[in-house]
């Protein structure tokens, strides 16, 4: 007589309803930028910073996607300040 034997189940476990909504635990902002006021200055520092070293490091296709990190910042920083959009300064 075969034994009855259950194989584990294959792919990822079906009980996502009981693990708590990780997007609600995010701070919300009022102004509308997507974050507080300084941190889409603080990013695009950032992205400044890392483009820069990557064009040391010899990474031109890296520093140009962070280059383009950085725009995105600079657009949202002027977005921010109700100015006109000037080229940021590379």
């Amino acid at each position: 007589m075969a034994k009855n034997f259950q194989r584990p189940a294959r792919g990822r476990p079906n009980n996502r309803g009981s693990l708590p909504h990780l997007r609600s635990r995010a701070p919300q902002f009022q102004s509308g930028g997507g974050g507080p006021p300084g941190d889409a200055k603080r990013q695009y520092e950032r992205y400044l910073a890392l483009a820069r070293a990557a064009l040391v490091n010899g990474d031109a296709v890296e520093a140009q996607n962070f280059y383009q990190h950085a725009e995105h910042f600079f657009r949202t920083m002027r977005e921010q300040d109700g100015t006109e959009l000037a080229e940021p300064a590379n």
